[in-house]
């Protein structure tokens, strides 16, 4: 009989077998891990209450969204080691003004402590946003993460337009939440995005989610500007094909942005394994070069590190 963890009800036996297939992805693809852009990791409060937000099924997902990994902070660290996680980011996001810089602190703690995971920070159009965005560059941020979703702001706020230049003069990529999926936002959609990047065409914008559901509309940005990339988190699921299914029409420009694709998860916060995502992007049929960049060599390039 195996035990449990005490957590979720999963078995080390069946956390070991997962284990055991994600490694199998990677090692058969002679790659030396996994770059994994989209994880999230924040202050235990805030992510209790964003746990609480998805068993609640709320507003923003009216979906049943079970969290398949309930564990404390150091677990879930483990995980992504064992995994074979080479590198992965501490993604979080205000849902107001005046918790920016706070979190911001929280994550360059975080990432001193943990350094596989890449310096992360956010912003949020308020006053003092340039301030604390140029510390947290100057202090090592290689990463930022921007909500319009949650944080239910228009990217072409005046307040945000010298943080975009200093970003994009820094080469700090940002990944921003910024298409309509799971729910519309007032300021989501391709639309808002195109004319940020029309006034910042260098900005390192990586789309989360593809751009679900408006997966066409982005490729079409990233084809424009040369710095856009877009990372697959939770996209090509299962879960999310159900919802936002990707048009089959698009699947060969995926192929021809092979190099501006990352991996990304949604990790912990996900309602299936690990493994579900990676065999998903291998569903698509695009090849093992292709593979071989999105998991690892386009983040690994994007954050510096060795090449496979």
């Amino acid at each position: 009989m195996s035990a449990t963890d005490g957590t979720d009800g999963r078995t080390e036996s069946s956390s070991d077998n997962e284990t055991a297939d994600v490694r199998r992805f990677w090692e058969r693809l002679r790659l030396p891990g996994l770059v994994d852009i989209h994880t999230h990791f924040m202050p235990e409060q805030v992510l209790r209450k964003v746990w609480a937000y998805f068993d609640a099924a709320g507003p923003l997902t009216g979906l049943e969204w079970p969290i398949t990994y309930r564990h404390e902070e150091e677990r879930r660290v483990a995980l992504l080691r064992e995994f074979g996680v080479r590198s992965f980011t501490s993604m979080l996001y205000p849902h107001k003004a005046g918790m920016a810089a706070w979190l911001n602190g929280w994550a360059a703690e975080f990432a001193a402590r943990t350094p596989d995971c890449v310096h992360t920070a956010t912003l949020f159009p308020e006053d003092g946003v340039e301030r604390y965005v140029r510390e947290a560059v100057e202090t090592g941020a290689r990463i930022f993460k921007s909500h319009l979703q949650v944080g239910a702001y228009d990217p072409n706020d005046a307040r945000l337009d010298p943080v975009w230049g200093l970003l994009a003069e820094a080469g700090v990529p940002v990944v921003m939440h910024c298409g309509s999926g799971p729910a519309p936002g007032k300021h989501t959609g391709p639309e808002p995005v195109g004319r940020l990047l029309a006034r910042h065409p260098r900005l390192r914008l990586v789309v989360a989610h593809m751009g679900m559901p408006e997966y066409t509309d982005f490729l079409d940005l990233a084809e424009r500007y040369g710095e856009v990339r877009l990372d697959t988190t939770m996209a090509f699921t299962d879960f999310s094909e159900r919802f936002a299914p990707f048009p089959e029409r698009e699947r060969a420009r995926l192929a021809d942005l092979g190099d501006r694709i990352v991996l990304g998860t949604d990790f912990p916060n996900i309602p299936y394994p690990y493994v579900h995502q990676l065999h998903a992007l291998e569903g698509l049929g695009l090849g093992d070069d292709w593979l071989r960049a999105v998991c690892y060599e386009n983040g690994a390039r994007l954050f510096g590190l060795p090449h496979s």
